[in-house]
């Protein structure tokens, strides 16, 4: 039937004078097959307009002439210019830095962030809290550094000091890529991100910028009063070993370091017989002087050597036999007389004489012995590191018997060998970290904390250890340090505002003794400790009347004013 259809309308195209097939005679809507409609059966097609293939042909016509036109303008046109670029051009893959983490003092001020680079948009700068005595604590960077060709060399940032150095895992992040083209001439044509940075995290310190800025500036205040060359100053929270302030003089300045901005500053820093790039509360080794009898005091006791009440009487000093020449005697010196003094006076003023007989004995008093001194005071943590979150710390060192033929070519030790030791001279070398930890464990009845220049979470200790002495002889010598503010060497930091417990000391230097270095040590409050403290002035004249003791003045006072919530 389809054969029909088409048939018949193939026919109706012939010409006119064709014959007609006798079936389409009688072909007609009454007699046509049954289709099925709605499957477009029987549906007559019609054939495509001849319109239809004229516009097919002429947008051929137009899309192969904007083909023929491109190509002909980059072949023939343009061709020596891409042939040029071509060979002139390069790619290649650089970094994009990931910003650096940001290092908060314990309340989220900023010590260490990020600044727009005016000069690069490579990577960011790197901004420091300046004048404030944290150089040697936050450290400095180097920065990528890129040939004249624009390609870096030096690809990475550089930590050269500090916690920039310490963390730079956590800080430096995940640095990106991307690929540049550039000319022959080295400009770049186009640039495409492949990977995108990672930046650095962010660290959390111990310290508070404001008790900072302010140890700093008295410590600078009273050096400069008093021709101090030198000094460090460390405040610890004893319950959890937390570092609040740790400031240095002299020191580089962290923002010349790192900026390469002032080369004449920076080579007075590399030459200067001062240490400006030593991080004193660290690696500053110090003849401790009398703040050691602190722990001589506790060796004492637990001796048994003496009752803590019975009065040694010092007139200025002792005498020493000297059986190899009888007419020239050993004498040694106290500061002054005291009279009749216990223990605890003997703290409060720092008695040498007391200190002289109950450790290396004199007449019938007897002393614990160097044997003895040695282990008390290492029982507070000298002689070893305090395992603080800092590289470089030094360990110092105790004189002993040992020590003294090691360095003296076999020399035997003394009994004013003892003495000197007792009062924290003869080769005696510590560290202010140590200090402030052994001074700590005086104030919590012997909790050696461990130090760290990181917040804490909540009030978590890092680790200790306990000097398990009876407590009894803890709270004796407290006594003694108290009244060395009431009435002793430390009154100038007898405040009714706050309860401090102190000790001073004075260690004679140099060959001919003429320079000093002034320390004071101690904690506050008084009935519930929570802060210990060290400071050290080094290299003042043996003849000045301003001391460590002094800063500590300048600073509670100024703490009292502003942020009186650290004296409860």
């Amino acid at each position: 039937m389809f054969h029909q259809i088409k048939n018949i309308f193939r026919k109706r195209n012939l010409k006119a004078n064709q014959d007609i097939d006798p079936d389409e005679i009688f072909l007609d809507s009454q007699n046509l097959p049954e289709f099925d409609t709605n499957q477009f059966e029987g549906r007559i097609e019609k054939p495509i307009s001849r319109n239809v293939y004229s516009l097919i042909t002429l947008f051929i016509f137009l899309v192969g002439s904007i083909f023929l036109y491109k190509l002909w303008n980059l072949q023939i046109v343009q061709g020596d210019s891409f042939r040029t670029r071509s060979d002139n051009n390069s790619l290649h893959k650089t970094l994009i830095y990931a910003d650096r983490g940001v290092i908060y003092d314990r309340n989220k001020v900023p010590l260490v962030y990020n600044n727009v680079n005016p000069d690069s948009v490579d990577f960011s700068l790197r901004v420091y809290a300046t004048s404030t005595g944290l150089s040697t604590v936050l450290g400095y960077v180097k920065y990528p550094t890129k040939d004249s060709s624009g390609i870096y060399y030096q690809d990475r940032f550089d930590p050269k000091d500090g916690m920039e150095k310490i963390y730079n895992d956590i800080l430096s992040g995940d640095d990106g890529t991307k690929i540049i083209e550039t000319d022959v001439k080295g400009n770049v044509i186009s640039e495409s991100v492949v990977q995108k940075p990672i930046d650095g995290e962010n660290i959390d310190t111990s310290i508070d910028i404001r008790l900072q800025r302010q140890l700093n500036k008295s410590l600078l205040d009273i050096a400069n009063r008093a021709g101090y060359k030198g000094g460090a100053g460390i405040i610890m929270d004893v319950r959890t070993g937390e570092i609040l302030a740790s400031s240095n003089f002299p020191e580089y300045d962290s923002q010349i370091m790192t900026d390469g901005s002032d080369n004449k500053k920076i080579n007075e820093w590399l030459k200067s017989s001062n240490h400006p790039f030593l991080n004193r509360i660290i690696s500053g080794l110090y003849t401790p002087g009398s703040i050691m009898k602190l722990f001589v005091a506790m060796g004492v006791l637990d001796q048994n050597v003496i009752s803590p009440n019975k009065q040694i009487l010092s007139t200025g000093s002792i005498t020493i036999p000297n059986p190899f020449y009888p007419d020239k005697p050993s004498v040694f010196m106290d500061w002054k007389a005291h009279g009749l003094v216990d223990l605890r006076r003997a703290i409060a003023v720092s008695s040498n004489v007391y200190f002289y007989e109950v450790s290396g004995g004199y007449k019938d008093q007897k002393g614990i012995g160097i044997g003895n001194l040695e282990k008390y005071v290492r029982m507070f943590g000298f002689g070893t590191t305090t395992d603080v979150d800092f590289p470089g710390e030094k360990i110092g060192t105790i004189p002993s018997p040992e020590w003294k033929k090691k360095t003296f070519n076999g020399e035997e030790w003394r009994i004013g060998d003892t003495y000197n030791t007792a009062i924290g001279q003869y080769g005696f070398q510590v560290t202010p970290i140590q200090v402030v930890r052994a001074v700590g464990a005086i104030a919590t009845d012997g909790n050696l904390v461990t130090p760290t220049f990181m917040k804490s979470k909540g009030q978590q200790v890092t680790s200790v250890s306990k000097v398990d002495l009876n407590s009894g002889y803890y709270k004796i010598v407290k006594e003694g340090m108290r009244e060395g503010v009431t009435e002793g060497t430390s009154q100038a930091i007898n405040f009714p505002f706050v309860k401090v417990a102190s000790k001073t000391g004075t260690a004679q230097i140099g060959v001919a003794k003429d320079e000093v270095n002034s320390w004071v040590v101690g904690f506050w409050p008084l009935d519930n400790p929570k802060y210990a403290y060290t400071v050290v002035m080094e290299r003042g004249s043996k003849n000045n009347q301003f001391g460590a003791v002094l800063v500590m003045q300048e600073f509670l006072d100024w703490v009292h004013i502003y942020i009186p919530e650290y004296l409860d």
